[in-house]
């Protein structure tokens, strides 16, 4: 778990392969990795939108919690892209190899 400005980052806990080679359940695991990732980040913009709607909407909501989860989801979703991003990179470079 890491801490940014207050913002606990938790990362998916990885098992090292085995020296044998990938077995059947890991090659899912960066396929599952992927999904749970992208689902927390979602989840994440939900609860902003939900305190941005409580707080505009209603009145209810408090000003830093608010703010809190705006960062938070501002965050996972920077992260998501900047992954994003080294995947498209290390698939144009393997491209680019010649066989």
């Amino acid at each position: 778990m890491s801490v940014i400005r207050g913002i606990e980052l938790t990362l998916p806990k990885t098992t090292p392969a085995s020296p044998a080679g990938p077995t059947g359940a890991q090659k899912g695991d960066f396929n599952a990795h992927l999904k749970n990732a992208l689902g927390e980040v979602n989840e994440l913009q939900q609860q902003a939108e939900q305190a941005i709607q409580q707080l505009a909407g209603e009145g209810k909501g408090d000003l830093q919690e608010t703010m809190i989860a705006i960062e938070k989801a501002d965050v996972s979703f920077r992260l998501m892209m900047q992954i994003r991003n080294k995947v498209l990179e290390a698939y144009q470079e393997i491209m680019r190899m010649q066989v």
